[in-house]
């Protein structure tokens, strides 16, 4: 499998059923269309497949119901390439304030759109050498012994994971990399022959429910066993396996419920 992180490209995590709107169209069949819909508040505006402007509800405010769309559409517009790093189509949103980023060939064409959504969902849980370098550098402060690295493959089968639970929404993205052929390596650490589960527990899960064996990881190699605060947590926990790893909906994500919590102590 292809690993991501940050050489992902926009092509990987854009949408490609994007629904669109003909510039001849007239202002209140689109409003129509924003309002029945929870999931667009705007669509690039195609002639054929070729892109020539967006338009949102913003656009729409002022505007006659039967004017076109052609006379109220933006068409100075930022596009993405599919071949765009997904890190440099971050900056262009978080920089522009737009929220989707119409994505085109080379010809002009439309291929995809990619939303902050999209490129948030590229970021969570990602595997990278700093960041298995770091842990490693921890493990070895506070043990005060010398470790090696390897990368490998290891069967999910003998993973003993570290976290109790998963988010339903984020292993649904990971379910969609993996379709695609993209995974970035896991983080293991082989504790003297008891392989835990340091980072990736989505992927994991998602990959066991596509009956997928065994994975890419990188892999922290303990010679001598020791005691490790992952374990004894993981153990307090009965985790022994995947089928220890509960899946739960975002709303009760902790951080949500905190909000939750605050937002009700301040009515």
């Amino acid at each position: 499998m292809n690993g991501v992180g940050t050489n992902a490209q926009v092509g990987d995590y854009m949408t490609r059923d994007v629904v669109t709107v003909s510039p001849d169209a007239t202002v209140g069949d689109v409003a129509t269309r924003i309002a029945e819909c929870e999931e667009h508040n705007g669509f690039p505006v195609c002639d054929r497949r070729r892109v020539e402007g967006f338009v949102s509800a913003r656009d729409l405010l002022l505007a006659d119901d039967d004017a076109q769309i052609f006379t109220v559409m933006t068409t100075d517009l930022i596009v993405a390439h599919p071949e765009m790093k997904v890190n440099d189509a971050a900056r262009v949103i978080l920089r522009s304030g737009i929220q989707k980023l119409p994505v085109v060939d080379d010809a002009g064409n439309l291929v995809g759109i990619i939303a902050n959504a999209d490129v948030i969902r590229s970021q969570i849980e990602r595997a990278t050498p700093e960041k298995v370098g770091k842990l490693v550098r921890t493990l070895e402060n506070i043990h005060g012994i010398s470790l090696r690295q390897e990368r490998r493959t290891v069967p999910l089968g003998e993973l003993v994971p570290t976290q109790g639970r998963v988010y339903a929404d984020e292993l649904e993205g990971r379910r969609y990399e993996l379709d695609r052929g993209l995974a970035e390596p896991l983080v293991v650490i082989d504790n003297a022959g008891s392989l835990l589960l340091a980072d990736g527990h989505h992927r994991v899960l998602a990959a066991d429910r596509l009956a997928i064996e065994e994975m890419e990881a990188y892999v922290i190699v303990i010679d001598e066993p020791i005691d490790l605060g992952m374990a004894r947590t993981a153990a307090k926990e009965g985790l022994e396996g995947l089928a220890d790893i509960e899946v739960v909906d975002y709303a009760r994500h902790p951080l949500v419920e905190t909000i939750e919590r605050l937002q009700e102590d301040a009515v």
